[in-house]
């Protein structure tokens, strides 16, 4: 989505310009280009070819790939360009094309972590009535209501900007087309996936302990030997609810048969206590982690660049400089590259499918 800051040469810097500097400038931007092109990628590629991917909350997550990919094909290559040339050289028809499709496919990106965020409240908080309703049609539905949503969102501030010469940036002197951008494509949204995290990490919590409780519980029928609950959940579409068990961490159904083994049967109240609050500990450190790389990436990469939007369109005399108005364009990119990485590394099966693309193994 491109800032509302005037691109243009300064004559003051002359034909001396730092080249090399604008080669490594070009040069990075293209390689985020390439690695979000090539990461998403992997991410459709994988759900298509996966069998055991091919579930409704994945179809979200492809569609918010299908939209990064977007991003990095259409919308990065002509940045590149512009920042290079620091003036736009390519027209008014495809400067129109290309805002169109840039804050299009932004706004739609940040609206997919919304409804993700909607999916996975539901899952963890009405699990058995929302399995049942949870379907691929359903999935749909919801993926042409973010897409509808995004045209709704973009489309008044593109038909209304004012059209300047050399220049394809967004800008108004109405403040109530910024509120109506800014707040439709990310304050609401970031607003709604504040509040569903932080009920689903509640939700998460609750039920980590519940299930712990329920394990030490069933340990006491079951004379010596312990409960088969393990720290690791079943294999989940979601990658939060709950997070996969990463490679790195403890196996503790080898723990548990080495305390079946020394556990005597009148084990303590107070011991099972402590497993119980390692365990549960452990569970919800894993809920806060994937939860704060989630909302740490998408409130770093978005929200400079709405705070900008909002002040530069409410103060005619507040601008930035060229450079940093890019940097913050390219911030809220980055979050192209990085959505694909945050929803797939804390699942099981996307780390094997990816290993298996990588590979070029078969898949069943």
């Amino acid at each position: 989505m491109d800032s509302n800051s005037t691109y243009g040469p300064n004559p003051a810097d002359g034909p001396g310009k730092n080249t090399w500097g604008v080669i490594l400038l070009s040069l990075t931007l293209s390689l985020l280009a390439v690695l979000t092109t090539a990461m998403n990628c992997l991410v459709i590629t994988a759900i298509i070819v996966t069998r055991k991917l091919h579930h409704p909350a994945n179809y979200l997550i492809c569609s918010l790939a299908v939209t990064d990919l977007l991003v990095a094909v259409l919308v990065m290559p002509f940045s590149i360009v512009y920042i290079v040339k620091e003036t736009w050289v390519m027209g008014q028809v495809m400067c129109n094309i290309w805002l169109s499709v840039d804050i299009t496919c932004c706004t739609c990106s940040i609206l997919h972590l919304a409804a993700i965020a909607v999916d996975r409240y539901r899952s963890i908080t009405n699990a058995v009535e929302y399995s049942r309703k949870r379907t691929s049609l359903r999935a749909a539905v919801m993926i042409s209501m973010v897409w509808l949503l995004a045209i709704v969102v973009t489309l008044p501030p593109m038909l209304w900007r004012q059209q300047e010469e050399n220049d394809c940036i967004i800008k108004h002197d109405s403040i109530l087309f910024t509120i109506y951008s800014t707040f439709g494509a990310f304050y609401i949204p970031l607003i709604l996936i504040l509040i569903l995290y932080y009920k689903i990490y509640r939700a998460a919590k609750t039920l980590y302990q519940r299930r712990g409780a329920s394990c030490l519980n069933s340990s006491e029928t079951n004379g010596h030997m312990l409960p088969k609950c393990s720290d690791r959940e079943p294999t989940s579409p979601d990658t939060l609810s709950p997070p996969e068990k990463s490679v790195s961490e403890p196996s503790t159904e080898g723990d548990r048969v080495r305390i079946a083994g020394k556990s005597p049967k009148s084990q303590s109240r107070r011991d099972r206590s402590v497993r119980r609050h390692r365990i549960s500990s452990t569970r919800e450190k894993k809920a806060a982690t994937t939860l704060g790389l989630i909302l740490g990436a998408f409130v770093i990469c978005w929200l400079p660049f709405f705070i900008h939007e909002v002040i530069v369109n409410v103060c005619s005399s507040c601008t930035l400089s060229p450079d940093m108005a890019n940097f913050l364009t390219w911030l809220g990119y980055l979050n192209s590259l990085i959505n694909p990485l945050i929803y797939t590394i804390f699942n099981e099966d996307f780390k094997r499918a990816f290993q298996k693309l990588i590979k070029c193994k078969k898949y069943f």
